[in-house]
């Protein structure tokens, strides 16, 4: 008895609109289309819902779900991210795509409707709000601290690493990090330090017992902030440092010496960057040092915000700005800006190493968030990698003052 593969017209179609292909392709049929150029990735359309996702969502985000779901999978991941950042399909008739959509309609249909996966977060309301700027982080931190601790440092540093100036290990990088915000905030002994976005109390930690610093840490994850309480008391330094759950816009009035934000202000967005630099003006004293690290756009026409991959399954409304754009904020907010510094390249070797990290515990990954959640994470790291890589995205420290 002959096998039927409802995949063959697909594959037909892919080869014909397709000659020169970085790619193969596997259906679960049994259908196939081979690559024209040696050593590129497989990718398996498991399920025919692979497909089904591909035409609800064409572009990344369809792929995006079908790769969750499992329905789609690849050999490597890494080659498979390049060719779908990085191929140039002939410009094709209308005719042509009418062909190829309809093939890929009728190989989809055995899968029905696809539904998104569950993880697949879309927030109400309006857009940087507290209210839902506090679910965004709630989404992204709750995954749960034991998952990050597979991939980040001892210290637990989540941000840029600095290899530029000869570290070697992700641990001396992430110290080199520290040591360079905090001599830029020209910390001594007793001053009151802000950490915005304090994470799991890295920098907190280490400007109190490295500076002698007094330090509020605030986040919006309240796992995340137990955590760093009790790394705080390990080190014993609760009398130094306290750590809230608090939105910047909901600090009470106070007088800081200096104040950090490290990996905080990507998630402000264009609507509240300048409410963001007015208040952090407002909570430092004259003659403070404020040092704000972020992600930043580098084409300033970019809309972050259209990455729906990114922005519904790791940062919900994350929005990296260009340097210009938070510049312009801290100056209309009276800052004057004595010092800027760019690690694009030190990002990707950090990803990369994140990366590593994350393969080598996939396992405990899986057992701590879920297969599909691992998969979001392992596409992500190595997505974010490439766009460090290839100019998309830089990171800059930015040194500021607030003027006598």
């Amino acid at each position: 008895m002959a096998i039927i593969r409802v995949s063959r017209p697909l594959g037909r179609e892919l080869q014909r609109v397709f000659p020169s292909r970085p790619f193969n392709v596997r259906f679960w049929d049994g259908g196939s289309v081979a690559a024209t150029v040696p050593e590129a990735p497989t990718f398996f359309v498991r399920r025919p819902v692979a497909l089904a996702h591909f035409l609800s969502a064409p572009g990344t985000l369809g792929l995006g779900r079908a790769y969750v779901d499992g329905s789609l999978a690849v050999d490597d991941l890494d080659r498979a991210l390049l060719v779908v950042d990085e191929f140039e399909p002939p410009e094709l008739s209308v005719a042509d795509r009418a062909r190829l959509g309809l093939a890929t309609a009728v190989a989809a249909l055995p899968g029905g409707l696809p539904r998104r996966p569950g993880l697949e977060l879309t927030l109400r309301g309006r857009l940087h709000s507290a209210e839902r700027d506090a679910a965004a982080v709630r989404y992204h931190y709750n995954v749960g601290n034991d998952f990050f601790a597979l991939f980040l440092d001892d210290s637990m540093t989540y941000s840029c690493a600095i290899f530029s100036k000869g570290a070697q290990t992700l641990e001396e990088a992430q110290r080199t990090k520290l040591d360079l915000v905090a001599g830029k905030l020209e910390l001594k002994p007793g001053m009151r330090l802000l950490d915005v976005g304090c994470g799991w109390g890295s920098f907190a930690i280490h400007a109190a017992r490295e500076y002698g610093a007094q330090v509020v840490g605030i986040t919006l994850s309240e796992p995340q902030a137990a955590r760093a309480r009790e790394r705080v008391a390990d080190a014993g330094l609760s009398e130094q440092i306290e750590i809230r759950v608090q939105d910047y816009r909901e600090l009470p009035l106070a007088s800081f010496d200096a104040i950090s934000s490290i990996g905080m202000s990507e998630h402000v967005g264009d609507a509240q960057i300048d409410v963001y630099a007015r208040s952090l003006f407002g909570l430092l004293r004259p003659d403070g040092l404020l040092l704000n690290h972020a992600i930043a756009a580098l084409d300033p026409d970019a809309t972050p915000l259209d990455d729906l991959f990114s922005t519904r399954y790791v940062f919900p409304d994350g929005e990296p700005l260009p340097l210009s754009r938070v510049q312009l904020a801290l100056e209309r907010a009276g800052f004057h800006t004595e010092h800027v510094e760019g690690f694009r390249e030190d990002y990707a070797v950090t990803l990369r190493h994140w990366t590593q990290r994350l393969d080598e515990h996939l396992p405990e990954a899986e057992a701590l968030a879920g297969v599909e959640r691992t998969r979001v994470w392992r596409l992500y790291l190595r997505a974010a990698g490439q766009g460090f890589e290839q100019g998309l995205t830089a990171v800059y420290q930015v040194k500021a003052r607030r003027p006598l």
